[in-house]
């Protein structure tokens, strides 16, 4: 019985090596679509439907081995692709794609194309056409290939030179090197209200709401200074991921809308959750009780207290200011509406019944 038991044992072993080590042979009734270089293979044979009802491990172990079998077909046909070794002989075997066929959805839509400038406007409106310039000149005063524009160009600043020339015309007692560099700072604040107005015209026309005119110079509100600041931030080519923060502003880059960036689930995720979220909707939209947040209605209730307490607090105030800012009595001394006045001194009388400005009489 012992050796009975070990020859089962054995078989059952030799079984389930034989089910990991499949044939790479593989045959089905409609040959599959391939497109190999997307690394995709489409089957179209109907699989059975009533192993596929209900749930259960009979039912995994079916898409298991269907999903087995088409990845193995799909690696057969990339063997087939020609290869080559990468990096030398000893390097890794790689085969070479096709190009795609197959036509792949997006997950976001398509961005959309920016508004034009004033500039390329008009330049389309006269026809003017765009000539590409090279980003290299030659300096004859340095004799070597200098950049056209930008630090250390061809022919070097003017506002730096040892020698600037006067034009004619022009007050002989100005100083020209200071007119240069006012000229130069004048040019670099021009370009930038431009580069901001170009923005704003940008975000109004993204918008579905018109945004409010930016205006770099003049008065500016906090709201105002925010979003120019936002804008300039989004400007780079990174989005604003990599720019240094203010010292109160979120660490997460703001967005070109400046509101919340939205975030999308993903396309293949929990589907329990997902269930478990558009039940909730269902749920919501079927019952007939409104949906009541306890946070939110606490919240509006403490506010209206404090408001309630604060103007109760601001008429006392009040109140108490205008009976300390009358004027009180002090005890010693009577009103004027009172009559009483204080009695004069009288002169001393002479013996004659007179003042004291009379004659005396002789005895």
């Amino acid at each position: 019985m012992a050796a009975v038991r070990v020859e089962a044992v054995l078989a059952a072993a030799e079984e389930q090596e034989a089910e990991k080590r499949r044939s790479i042979t593989v045959e089905k009734e409609l040959e599959l679509e391939y497109d190999l270089g997307n690394l995709l293979a489409v089957d179209r044979n109907p699989p059975p439907a009533a192993a596929l009802r209900g749930a259960g491990p009979r039912r995994e172990e079916l898409l298991r081995a269907l999903a087995r079998d088409n990845t193995q077909l799909l690696v057969s046909r990339l063997w087939e692709l020609p290869a080559e070794r990468a990096g030398g002989a000893g390097g890794p075997l790689v085969a070479q794609l096709p190009e795609p066929t197959f036509r792949l959805p997006r997950e976001k839509p398509p961005p959309k194309p920016r508004p034009p400038t004033r500039w390329e406007q008009f330049a389309r409106l006269k026809g003017i056409r765009r000539k590409k310039k090279t980003s290299l000149v030659w300096d004859e005063q340095a004799k070597e290939w200098r950049r056209r524009w930008g630090y250390r160009r061809a022919g070097g600043d003017p506002s730096r030179a040892w020698l600037a020339e006067v034009p004619a015309g022009a007050d002989p007692e100005e100083d020209q090197f200071a007119r240069l560099r006012r000229e130069k700072r004048e040019r670099v604040a021009r370009n930038e209200l431009n580069r901001l107005r170009n923005l704003a015209r940008a975000h109004r026309a993204g918008s579905a709401v018109p945004a409010a005119p930016l205006h770099p110079t003049g008065h500016q509100d906090r709201d105002e200074l925010r979003r120019v600041a936002r804008v300039a931030r989004v400007s780079t080519a990174s989005l604003g991921r990599f720019q240094p923060r203010l010292p109160k502003e979120s660490a997460e880059p703001p967005s070109r809308s400046g509101g919340k960036k939205r975030r999308f689930e993903p396309l293949l995720g929990n589907l329990a959750a997902e269930r478990s979220r558009q039940l909730e909707l269902l749920r919501d939209m079927g019952s007939k009780k409104p949906v009541l947040d306890i946070t939110r209605a606490v919240n509006k209730q403490l506010r209206q207290e404090e408001a309630e307490a604060a103007a109760a607090n601001k008429g006392k105030k009040q109140s108490k200011r205008g009976k300390r800012g009358r004027r009180q009595q002090r005890p010693g001394r009577s009103s004027k509406k009172s009559g009483a006045r204080r009695p004069k001194p009288q002169q001393p009388k002479t013996a004659g019944g007179g003042s004291g400005g009379g004659r005396r009489k002789k005895a």
